[in-house]
């Protein structure tokens, strides 16, 4: 199922302006089996818009919650050591600051395969996870981290505070971007904390997203591209504070929001909407050049690939992640262009990628064929990946990086220099 609507998901008006058109795509994230290569691959329209009442940059489209993260969802973040050391590290800053104990209680939404949940219980506080995703849940299930299986609702949040589960802390990362009902997801949380409690979210940063040229990060599951200034709205239609914003490097620049009953905003928030004020965040103006600067990246990174490939040596590419399946398909790479790709995930290898059907093997096969060129689609990670492969660019292989300009890494000094 699929609707395309022209109404603001945060305030609701219906006076959003186009952005960036990248046609029509599959599912980022619904890799194909082999035996799935024969029947038609649902596409749908990928459009972003501007909502100039409330600053929210957002997609047209909304496919049903179930087709996206219910069906053989193949995202699992434990494979990711990066994302654990940074999940951990959190975890310890909300132990201390929060002084939370045997007598509190964290809940995690989109919890995925516990990952983060666990680095509370091994200090013995009581977490709670909710996931729809049947596979990462049933890991965290196995591994002890008590996990409902489902999507977070208003409804959800009430049974919960009824049974007198009322969360210290409510942890939401890398979600919110993919909820349909953002305004119920949010009052949900407000149901959920405790008075004194806080919510920790964390949500890619669309000012990096525009001035990274990081168009790549556009996909059905990412319905919302958050600005401060579209947070702080949309809390406060909720009766929550944006109390505190922290900036991150994970996933090509991030915000980590601090949201809480009562109102005690930092200076750093009151900076942060001041810059994107100066900056025009709040004004269609500074998005109307997007397009083009993604039609120039497209077009330099076709003309790259292209030359490579006239060398003969062959062109792999390393990560099937979701934002490889929007870089491909907009680009155009094809099985003509990239021969396979690999990635650490087991849930991933074996099958294909969406669209573009290039087979997905483990990354062993860079060192034992030896590609001349990787393009690194994964290249949020691109420090620790080019680590784990120094091999490969010891043995004369060399990776692609292709946001926000496409640039080749040739040798391990320049994986040490970034």
């Amino acid at each position: 199922m699929n609707e395309t609507t022209r109404s603001c998901r945060s305030c609701g008006t219906s006076n959003l302006r186009t952005v960036l058109s990248l046609g029509k795509t599959p599912l980022a994230d619904r890799l194909l089996t082999e035996a799935m290569l024969g029947s038609a691959e649902p596409m749908y329209p990928l459009t972003l818009c501007f909502c100039p009442d409330c600053s929210l940059v957002q997609i047209a489209e909304t496919v049903s919650p179930q087709e996206l993260f219910c069906d053989n969802y193949p995202y699992y973040s434990s494979f990711s050591p990066a994302l654990l050391r940074h999940s951990r590290d959190n975890a310890e800053q909300l132990i201390r600051m929060r002084r939370l104990g045997a007598q509190s209680l964290v809940v995690e939404l989109a919890s995925n395969d516990g990952y983060m949940l666990k680095n509370f219980a091994e200090h013995g506080i009581p977490v709670l996870g909710i996931d729809p995703a049947d596979g990462p849940a049933r890991v965290a299930q196995e591994a002890g981290i008590e996990t409902l299986c489902t999507f977070f609702t208003q409804d959800l949040a009430r049974r919960l505070r009824n049974e007198g589960k009322t969360a210290d802390v409510v942890i939401a990362n890398n979600v919110l971007a993919h909820v349909p009902d953002l305004n119920g997801f949010v009052e949900g949380i407000g149901v959920l904390l405790e008075d004194t409690g806080v919510a920790v979210i964390e949500c890619p940063y669309v000012k990096d997203l525009v001035n990274h040229c990081e168009f790549d990060t556009i996909y059905h599951e990412h319905l919302c591209y958050f600005s401060v200034t579209a947070l702080d709205n949309l809390f406060a239609r909720h009766g929550l504070s944006l109390n505190h914003v922290e900036r991150l490097s994970i996933h090509g620049g991030s915000l980590r929001l601090f949201v809480a009953r009562k109102r005690q905003v930092s200076e750093g928030v009151r900076r942060l909407l001041e810059d994107e004020r100066t900056a025009g965040v709040d004004q269609f103006s500074h998005y109307r050049d997007f397009a083009d600067r993604v039609g120039e990246l497209r077009g330099s990174l076709l003309g790259m690939l292209h030359e490579l490939k006239r060398e003969g040596r062959g062109i792999a590419a390393y990560g099937a992640a979701a934002k490889g399946a929007t870089l491909i398909n907009y680009v155009g790479i094809g099985p003509d262009m990239i021969d396979f790709v690999v990635d650490r995930n087991t849930h991933k290898q074996g099958c294909y990628m969406p669209g573009k059907h290039m087979p997905v093997y483990p990354c062993e096969k860079l060192l034992e064929t030896l590609p001349g060129y990787c393009l690194l689609l994964a290249w949020n990670f691109a420090d620790e990946i080019m680590q784990q492969q120094a091999r490969y660019l010891e043995r004369g292989g060399a990776f692609i990086i292709p946001v926000p300009t496409p640039r080749l890494v040739a040798n391990t000094e320049a994986v040490a220099h970034g």
